[in-house]
């Protein structure tokens, strides 16, 4: 240990310790392809057998930027695998295509997991397989996961810890949305934007927020898109869509699910599809709720689409400037095209005139060389 915190030697000795507790200290391992977190996966081999090694120490909690409080305490990120472990559970006690986990050392940030394939959709659909189908099932489990009731303190299955899921506050939403002010601004334009222009925008916001009261809440995974999304063989039903990277889960509006679902950051969804999945989630939940409110369901996707979409031109300007990651920058365009959808819906009204009057949309259209940005 160095000031406290576990060194490179320290954390390879900790997770020997941890697989030969588990019973696969022998396993070979093959690194897995993770996402922009810091957390590293590796998949195990032993005896035909195959397991998922999720490795994620528990991370600082960073700088306070408001209220005495961090970024990623605001925005309810999980700062170890509890949350992860808890929503595991919960998932799979309803059915649900969760990993099931084999061992745990949340102390540490160590899971095994089990390996729910490599059936990721865009290598599925890139390999033949029906892209409305394997949507389509999707947002089957997201219009019954959006059916069950608001979960109470879930176990993590550790030590009798548990988790309360966080409430997707009006704060929460406006501080994610701050990274466009904060990082594409500057990336766009090369300065900061003025301080009348940012409290216009968190005006905007608030101004469009309320209308969110109107749907019931729910838990939501967060990042249900496609990279965490896999077609499992063998499986049928909901169980077929295996679920994975929802350790951030939140209690809000289940619209926020269902945009992340069809306006993929990653993959470019058509119009045509985006509404026939549409109407799909509207008519599972009307069959379920007769009281279920198409309107307002249709507001509250504009307004999290909108909400998200924001959020992630300002983390991808982020990658690039603070982080030297480039590559995120090619799907700065998609996002402004799915942006614009979201906002010719009349909810979105007040952020629609600050976009016009502040960043036009056919600002962040245009591709950005990271070679000529000054970091």
């Amino acid at each position: 240990m160095t000031g406290g915190r576990m060194t490179g030697h320290d954390r390879s000795d900790a997770r020997r310790a941890f697989l030969d507790q588990a019973g696969w200290g022998d396993a070979t391992a093959t690194p897995v392809a993770g996402d922009a977190s810091t957390r590293l996966y590796e998949r195990l081999m032993r005896d035909g057998q195959t397991a998922i090694l999720m490795d994620a120490p528990p991370g600082p909690d960073g700088p306070p930027i408001e209220g005495g409080k961090s970024y990623s305490a605001i925005v309810h990120l999980a700062e170890d695998m509890r949350p992860f472990a808890a929503i595991a559970r919960h998932l799979t006690a309803h059915g649900f295509s969760a990993p099931e986990l084999y061992a745990l050392d949340l102390d540490q940030g160590f899971i095994l997991l089990e390996d729910l394939g490599d059936g990721v959709f865009a290598q599925r659909i890139a390999a033949g397989d029906s892209e409305e189908t394997l949507y389509g099932a999707a947002v089957d489990v997201l219009a019954a996961l959006h059916a069950l009731p608001v979960p109470g303190p879930l176990s993590c299955g550790d030590a009798g810890a548990s988790h309360t899921v966080p409430r997707f506050d009006d704060l929460a939403m406006l501080t994610e949305a701050r990274l466009l002010p904060a990082w594409y601004a500057r990336l766009a334009t090369g300065r900061d934007l003025d301080a009348d222009a940012q409290a216009a925008f968190d005006a905007a916001w608030h101004a469009v927020f309320p209308a969110l009261s109107d749907m019931p809440p729910a838990l939501v995974l967060r990042d249900y898109h496609s990279p965490n999304l896999l077609a499992i063989e063998g499986r049928s039903g909901l169980a077929r869509i295996g679920l994975i990277d929802f350790q951030d889960a939140l209690i809000a509006p289940g619209a926020y699910d269902v945009v992340s679902l069809l306006q993929d950051a990653r993959r470019t969804i058509a119009p045509a599809l985006e509404a026939c999945l549409l109407a799909r989630y509207e008519a599972a939940r009307t069959a379920q709720h007769t009281g279920f409110d198409a309107e307002a369901f249709r507001a509250a996707y504009a307004i999290m689409g909108a909400q998200r979409n924001t959020k992630i031109i300002g983390i991808f300007a982020r990658l690039l400037l603070r982080d030297g990651k480039p590559p995120y920058l090619a799907h700065i365009p998609r996002l402004a095209d799915y942006l614009a959808r979201d906002l010719a819906h009349p909810a979105l009204a007040p952020v629609a005139r600050w976009y016009d009057a502040h960043m036009p949309l056919d600002i962040i259209r245009t591709e950005i060389n990271p070679d000529s940005v000054t970091r």
